[in-house]
């Protein structure tokens, strides 16, 4: 996966950071219902500057972070030391993370796996569901069909694009879903909710989804926000 060589660049900036500092509101809607459901070990995958993990630390969970950028990592364990937070922050890809089985209650994933192919988010999808503990929650971002952006560029593989002449991280690989892909790729994994909105700018269509380990799953039921940054 390949798209952390542009986020690395833009973590290295205030001005790259900007606009990924704030919790999004259908993250931080999630800590009530997580509490009731006794989650206690979160890992946020492709955590960014932190914006998810540090907040989540900051309402009692005991948080891990991942990501391929070691500026982005080097922000984290920063920002986490001047609030006081205690957070374990790691470099990793999330097609390979370096937790051990069955160690964690709640995964959030919010604009990561689809920085892939269909294989590379299964892979993704795997490692995540190795360290998940029986019934634990994962909760996703995935790019729609409705977006924007989708059909755009050259067709790598199935639903996946890249735009090489695009100066973000469009240049690299983005998968693109349908309600039946949502099913499809999250094998082993029970749908809890899902909608289908936009994020920052007019166009932006993306699954917003929550999702359980294992073939029965009891719904936690999740507010749809106002989904402006």
């Amino acid at each position: 996966m390949t798209a952390h060589l542009y986020w690395d660049r833009m973590w290295g900036t205030d001005e790259g950071r900007g606009d990924w500092s704030k919790p999004h509101p259908w993250v931080t809607q999630t800590v009530e219902p997580l509490r009731r459901q006794g989650v206690r070990d979160v890992l946020d995958v492709g955590c960014g500057v932190g914006r998810h993990a540090l907040f989540l630390a900051e309402q009692g969970f005991r948080v891990r972070g991942t990501d391929r950028s070691e500026t982005a990592a080097a922000f984290v364990r920063a920002e986490a030391a001047r609030r006081g937070l205690a957070i374990t922050m790691d470099i990793a890809d999330f097609t390979a993370l370096p937790y051990p089985a069955d160690s964690v209650d709640f995964v959030l994933a919010f604009n990561v796996v689809y920085h892939a192919d269909e294989q590379g988010l299964g892979r993704a999808l795997a490692e995540i569901g190795r360290v998940l503990r029986p019934g634990g929650c994962y909760q996703s971002t995935m790019l729609s069909k409705r977006n924007a952006q989708y059909g755009r560029g050259i067709e790598i593989s199935p639903n996946t694009f890249v735009q090489p002449e695009a100066a973000d991280d469009k240049v690299h690989p983005h998968l693109y879903a349908d309600a039946g892909d949502l099913v499809r790729l999250h094998r082993g994994f029970q749908l809890l909710s899902a909608f289908d909105g936009e994020q920052t700018a007019s166009g932006s269509f993306h699954w917003h989804c929550l999702f359980q380990l294992g073939a029965t799953a009891t719904p936690v039921p999740l507010l749809r926000p106002d989904l402006g940054e």
